[in-house]
């Protein structure tokens, strides 16, 4: 599983269940507002909304939610959003890599700096921690999709560089600038995925253990609870507790 983020395989399989669903539809209907306006409303020409609009079927968003997120880039548009990317390295020195989707940057910059702290952690400058990931193509596919030596053949006939199939879903690698060619060529056979997104991966994992478990599990999961945040990565990988 070489360059597999362990925390993400770690929440897929916990599931969302300990999740408020309001604040995941929250998340997912900002990311659908901001790539409906910054492109075509129509998710066939958009590359970008086509994925959120599957990730949030993924979650089971009602089409309601999703065409009233996609109105609401015509209706608001005074209301701008700003991806901002922050990096630190939180309790036992994980470094982590945390992207935001805010209309309020001094709001989101505070509430991720007093996280940080509250933790033990420290919030550096861009660079101090995205050195330890490649960025990626992440495309993920639930395992009932397609099998894993179909899904194999597919993503390598698609230009992939690497397929890993996890307990719960697929998971194709590719270059950054490849995602959205490749993820073209794999609808041709799949029709639902569960993200298609430009993720960090890590290069080098470091091990917690023990009561470090809980304490950096908690950190991580306060992080993803914020609603300005919309993706945390980081090179966690949990030992024996």
């Amino acid at each position: 599983m070489a360059g597999h983020s362990h925390w993400a395989g770690i929440k897929h399989k916990k599931g969302k269940a300990d999740k408020q669903k309001s604040k995941i539809f929250s998340k997912l209907s900002r990311e659908i507002t901001v790539a409906a306006k910054l492109g075509d409303k129509d998710p066939d020409m958009n590359s970008r909304l086509r994925s959120a609009i599957q990730a949030a079927r993924a979650e089971n968003m009602p089409r309601d939610n999703i065409e009233r997120a996609i109105d609401k880039s015509s209706v608001n548009t005074e209301e701008n959003f700003e991806s901002l990317r922050y990096e630190g390295f939180g309790p036992n020195n994980i470094a982590i890599i945390v992207e935001s989707l805010t209309d309020n940057k001094n709001r989101t910059a505070s509430n991720i700096r007093t996280i940080f702290q509250k933790s033990g952690g420290n919030l550096g400058t861009q660079g101090s921690a995205s050195h330890n990931f490649n960025q990626l193509g992440v495309i993920k596919i639930d395992k009932k999709e397609i099998s894993d030596e179909k899904v194999f053949e597919l993503a390598i006939e698609a230009g992939a560089n690497e397929c890993i199939s996890s307990e719960n879903f697929h998971e194709i690698h590719c270059e950054k600038s490849e995602i959205y060619n490749i993820k073209n060529k794999l609808e041709s056979k799949i029709k639902n995925f569960i993200s298609t997104e430009i993720e960090w991966i890590p290069i080098n994992n470091v091990e917690v253990n023990g009561e470090q478990i809980e304490s950096t599990t908690k950190f991580l999961e306060t992080l993803e609870d914020d609603d300005d945040v919309q993706h945390v990565y980081t090179n966690l990988k949990f030992g024996s507790n």
